[in-house]
């Protein structure tokens, strides 16, 4: 009778806390996309509270399987929310919504037809090993885009808001594999509920202590005017901009393959940690990689709208300016331009 009692109250605080988060996150970063997403990650995260259970051994009921749907399909959410946290330049195409779409409804029809037809265990090894997937793929593009990330607290927090999610999840895929139709589930469930309980908790306890502009950025081109606006120091900080710009603007080292902020600090003389800061506060970028562009982009510009260059293919102007290939070229001028390469090139040539 204990481990049902404790189940309940915690499934209803945990549920209490991520509405609460959900509302709040909404409420206060509703603009940016990071924000959006992370209000319904938390949404979803309530469902999954209410919904799931380790071991068990025959279907869910089918009134369940809306709310079993929004609990599975969340971890599409947390995929898309990792990739608008850390990557500025990341907007939701129609194939996303299709992509939750697919998954919330594998797991409705699994809960109505697939498992009933073929057994429990079958249908959450599926469901689980979607999940487990979706989780991977959210951990590993975190870990790729760790290095350009230039907002210190944002690379402290990230770690320790996607480890702690990921680590649950991954670890609830698991158990629900391992110990579908086997005893010992009302325990793991419990203990399962406890460590969700302490995850959210810790969650909303960093988001009280972080500013959430560090973590939700606004939009680019509000970004943008901030970069053009900032005004830098004088002394140390203005000689070590000076010296970057020497680097960006005569020697093009964003021409060079590989180029890392160590790359950059090594070259200047100066602590990594500081000119990754120096670039953000005084210049205004969150992203390394935005920071390079800006100049690749630039150096295309110049040549697009170059009149002796006009048979140049664009494939050539890009990978002169330091891209490795066409469709990176081609997003990242877009990103920053509005148009195409080619129409950029069109317009320059009418206007001549």
């Amino acid at each position: 009778m204990m481990l049902p009692t404790i189940d309940i109250a915690l499934r209803g605080a945990t549920v209490a806390l991520l509405l609460v988060l959900a509302a709040s996150l909404f409420r206060g970063f509703g603009t940016a996309l990071a924000g959006r997403l992370a209000a319904a990650f938390a949404l979803g995260s309530a469902a999954h509270a209410v919904s799931y259970s380790i071991g068990a051994t025959s279907p869910a009921p089918i009134a369940h399987a809306p709310v079993l749907a929004l609990s599975t399909g969340n971890v599409v959410v947390f995929w898309l929310f990792t990739r608008a946290l850390f990557d500025e330049t990341f907007r939701l195409r129609w194939w996303h919504a299709l992509v939750w779409a697919a998954v919330a409804a594998f797991s409705f029809v699994n809960c109505i037809w697939i498992a009933p037809a073929s057994g429990a265990r079958l249908s959450i090894i599926a469901i689980n090993l979607i999940a487990l997937g979706f989780i991977a793929l959210a951990v590993t593009q975190t870990v790729a885009s760790w290095p350009s990330d230039l907002v210190e607290r944002r690379r402290s927090v990230r770690v320790f808001i996607v480890s702690a999610a990921a680590l649950y999840g991954g670890l609830n895929a698991v158990l629900q594999i391992a110990m579908s139709g086997s005893g010992g589930a009302e325990i793991a469930n419990t203990v399962n509920l406890a460590v969700l309980a302490a995850v959210v908790s810790a969650i909303c306890y960093a988001m009280m202590r972080v500013d959430g502009a560090d973590l939700f950025p606004a939009a680019p081109e509000v970004q943008a005017e901030a970069s053009e606006a900032a005004v830098v120091e004088s002394g140390a900080d203005q000689k070590l901009i000076d010296a970057l710009m020497r680097l960006m603007g005569d020697e093009r080292i964003y021409r060079h393959d590989n180029v890392t902020i160590g790359t950059l600090a090594t070259k200047l003389g100066t602590p990594e940690y500081r000119l990754r800061r120096l670039i953000n506060q005084r210049l205004g970028y969150r992203n390394f990689n935005v920071f390079l562009n800006e100049h690749r982009i630039a150096e295309a510009k110049a040549a697009l709208a170059d009149p002796s260059q006009a048979e140049v293919p664009v494939i050539t102007i890009a990978m002169d300016a330091g891209f490795q290939s066409l469709g990176p070229f081609n997003r990242a001028f877009k990103a920053i331009t509005g148009v195409t390469p080619t129409e950029y090139r069109r317009l320059k040539a009418t206007a001549a």
